[in-house]
């Protein structure tokens, strides 16, 4: 393509098209017919553009030109309550639904991989003593030590928050990282299944399990799986960077990382129902059943939320992206 000759047929199409812009709300109805069909028109001329003869200052300049000329068409839209009750009861559950078939593999093979490496700590002594010291590893596992205490050193109100803000940072880092070829998703995986695992090795070995899953299991459940959500999703962003299936790779990672972002969201209130409970249940002077009892309902309400509101709407075709008014054009593709 000539781009010199391209530029000089069009030309009067892209300034009768930003003119109009200009005037804004002030067009007759002839004139928003040939804002539309100026739009339309000039949305092909980049994509064309792209593809055949990329120019960076035309690109440039016609994409602001479209991006400006579809907020004139399709106007401004402010968010609301309902945007916030579809989110939560459509949105965010549909994108967990329809991420399951990497989060739920993610969260069988890190259970496995923790009970490995505590089952290894456990039955192997000399393990125990390249972790720490005899007395050290004493002073972690005695009755009152400091895996016990850890949960009622602070007060529960700041500690909850504390605890929410960290996972919270996790499951963004797993969602925002995904990108870079999973790497960094399964290394926050590993260090988050390690610390598990080192836990109910040096418990175990102490005779203490029992105590041990007794303060892990009220809030670890809704935890990890909160993480072991993001940690998939993470997975799925970056393995779109390696195969985006039918759609271009700059279309499949825009419509995943959309998701992706709202996800971080949902599970920053998961997160923060987990939290709550970390720091009021898990060191309160309830049993221990009654504390797994609350754990285990609160992961049984998660999972209903998922798999009934959001299966219901991920089979209705809502993907968890943001709603299309919302998102950039998609340009044609050309031939």
């Amino acid at each position: 393509m000539d781009l010199d000759v391209f530029v000089t047929a069009h030309r009067a199409e892209w300034d009768r098209l930003d003119h109009l812009v200009h005037r804004g709300r002030h067009l007759t109805g002839a004139e928003a017919d040939e804002l539309v069909a100026l739009y339309q028109r000039t949305a092909t001329h980049l994509s064309l553009i792209q593809s055949s003869a990329p120019d960076p200052l035309l690109t440039g300049r016609l994409t602001q030109l479209v991006a400006r000329a579809r907020s004139t068409v399709t106007g401004t839209r402010r968010a609301s309550w309902r945007d916030a009750v579809l989110f939560l009861t459509a949105g965010f559950p549909a994108a967990v639904y329809r991420s399951r078939h990497w989060w739920i593999p993610t969260a069988v093979l890190s259970t496995v991989l923790a009970a490995i490496i505590g089952w290894w700590i456990a039955t192997h002594p000399e393990v125990q003593s390249s972790i720490a010291a005899p007395q050290e590893l004493r002073r972690l596992t005695r009755p009152g030590g400091e895996y016990e205490t850890y949960y009622s050193s602070h007060p529960a109100a700041s500690f909850a928050a504390q605890v929410w803000t960290n996972n919270a940072q996790a499951a963004a880092m797993c969602l925002t990282l995904g990108a870079f070829l999973c790497i960094p998703v399964i290394w926050i995986l590993f260090l988050n299944v390690l610390n598990l695992g080192v836990g109910i090795g040096l418990m175990s070995a102490a005779g203490r399990l029992d105590t041990f899953l007794g303060l892990v299991l009220p809030h670890g459940l809704l935890e990890l799986t909160a993480v072991f959500v993001a940690a998939g999703t993470g997975l799925r962003l970056g393995w779109t960077v390696i195969d985006p299936g039918p759609q271009s790779r700059r279309t499949a990672l825009a419509q995943q990382g959309r998701a992706a972002l709202g996800m971080a969201i949902g599970l920053a209130l998961v997160l923060f129902v987990s939290g709550v409970i970390e720091g009021f249940v898990t060191p309160s002077g309830l049993p221990t059943w009654a504390r797994i009892a609350i754990g285990i309902a609160a992961e049984l309400a998660f999972l209903a939320y998922v798999y009934i509101l959001g299966g219901r709407a991920a089979r209705a075709g809502d993907t968890g992206d943001v709603e299309a008014a919302d998102r950039s054009a998609e340009l044609p593709a050309a031939a």
